[in-house]
């Protein structure tokens, strides 16, 4: 780890350090200000009392949490079989998994809605979840399978010796020595999915199967265009996941800087 030793070096390293973060943090700021504008907490409390919040909550809550099961459930094993297991053409594989990354979600619009009418799907959790996770587990497994490389393997040798599966390896062994990029990967997955505007807009077309990323739209009509309690809005949508961040800052700073660099 690099350490400054003088005082005016760090001192420097902080301001520097604090001059890159108010790009980031003045947004925050001017948002939950502009919340606070006109009634103040009675914007806060005329967003708590549409009818519908409990009923958005609800199905963002199932929406991010299936799409996280699935992203990290997939991610975990992609990760160890590009990383640990002899596979042919294991390198092609990996690269045209990547591929995805270059694909924006509003170009596969045409094609998804095309794919879940014939399936069904339309108007149903699966429409959103589906899309969501198999957008997210690229960049997951990229991650993933870098911390992966780090894993010795002499540990996974050892348990086959031992007469153990390479799943119970993989389970009992490399699993929980992924947990720091576990931790990176649920919350860039929870962000990608709770965030997600455009997907649950198209595919949900019941109110009842909406998500609360539409709150802020009880507020803004055709002749109406109340800012504050929109502001108020993502504020109280944005608070699951500074709780999810704030309980797991630990693993997900080891994480992220351990698939990053190695």
């Amino acid at each position: 780890m690099l350490t400054v030793r003088t005082r005016s070096r760090r001192i420097v390293l902080q301001i520097v350090l604090t001059a890159m973060t108010l790009p980031f943090f003045l947004p925050l700021v001017a948002m939950v200000q502009g919340s606070l504008a006109g009634q103040g907490w009675g914007n806060y409390r005329a967003v708590l009392s549409v009818p519908e919040l409990p009923l958005f909550f609800r199905n963002s809550v199932i929406i991010a949490a299936v799409t996280i099961v699935i992203v990290y459930s997939f991610t975990m094993l992609a990760a160890f079989g590009f990383a640990k297991l002899r596979i042919r053409g294991r390198e092609v594989l990996f690269w045209m998994m990547l591929v995805a990354l270059t694909l924006p979600g509003v170009v596969l619009l045409a094609p998804l809605f095309a794919t879940t009418t014939s399936l069904g799907l339309y108007n149903t959790y699966l429409a959103v979840i589906l899309p969501l996770a198999a957008l997210q587990i690229p960049f997951a497994v990229l991650l993933a399978r870098n911390f992966a490389h780090g894993i010795p393997d002499d540990l996974i040798d050892a348990t086959r010796i031992d007469g153990a599966s390479t799943f119970k390896g993989f389970w009992y062994v490399v699993l929980p020595m992924m947990r720091p990029i576990g931790a990176a990967i649920l919350i860039f997955t929870l962000i990608g999915a709770w965030n997600d505007y455009l997907f649950p807009l198209v595919f949900l077309v019941d109110p009842s199967t909406q998500t609360i990323t539409q709150l802020p739209s009880f507020f803004v009509g055709q002749f109406s265009n109340d800012q504050t309690k929109v502001l108020a809005s993502a504020v109280i949508t944005a608070i699951p996941e500074v709780v999810a961040y704030i309980s797991l800052q630990r693993l997900f700073e080891r994480g992220l800087s351990a698939g990053a660099l190695k």
